[in-house]
């Protein structure tokens, strides 16, 4: 069976990473979709219907390919969050988020072309964010990382010095849970060693 191209609906190079760390290497295709677009008082069926968004936009520019959309947020006191729009908003965001514990959800898309099926999962992690100090904050902000994160900080990065522990999948607070992504790709018949090749 010929294997379809995996494309990665995301700009996302922590996400890219995951992918190739796991032996599957993308196409990578920003979608460039307008998330102010789509709003939900249900954060997990919202952060579905970003994911599904974006690899329904990509998915024009290709065919006979498995594409996976992703899209993350942060629900912390009952108020979801994305990526912080400024440094005064990341650091109001870790003054408020310091001592404190989240859930980060990450929706997952994947449309297989091929099969012309799709199948939508959510994965949620509780993260318990360190009682840093406001040095410290300013610091991290002043970093740059948390401002492309939409929890506002970044595991695999300097992010991880402010991170207590964490309950539940590590990979899904990156950007994409890869143990999803195995369940998805069984679904639909793959097995992982054929993407390794």
């Amino acid at each position: 069976m010929r294997v379809p191209t995996f494309v990665l609906a995301s700009a996302s190079p922590a996400r890219r990473r995951l992918l190739e760390t796991a032996g599957i290497f993308p196409l990578v295709c920003k979608s460039d979709f307008d998330e102010s677009s789509i709003t939900s008082s249900d954060p997990m069926l919202l952060v579905n219907l970003l994911a599904k968004s974006k690899a329904e936009v990509v998915s024009k520019k290709f065919e006979d390919c498995l594409i996976l959309g992703c899209d993350s947020l942060l629900i912390m006191d009952n108020i979801t969050y994305g990526k912080p729009q400024s440094p005064a908003e990341a650091i109001w965001r870790w003054q408020k988020m310091r001592g404190k514990s989240g859930q980060l959800l990450t929706g997952h898309a994947l449309l297989d072309q091929r099969q012309d099926r799709w199948i939508v999962k959510c994965g949620v992690t509780s993260v318990y964010f360190a009682q840093v100090d406001d040095k410290t904050i300013t610091a991290y902000v002043d970093s740059g990382e948390p401002l492309s994160c939409a929890g506002c900080f970044a595991l695999e990065g300097k992010g991880a010095l402010l991170v207590e522990r964490i309950e539940g999948c590590y990979s899904n607070v990156i950007g994409l849970s890869l143990p999803i992504l195995r369940s998805m790709l069984q679904e639909l018949d793959y097995y992982l060693d054929h993407f390794w090749s």
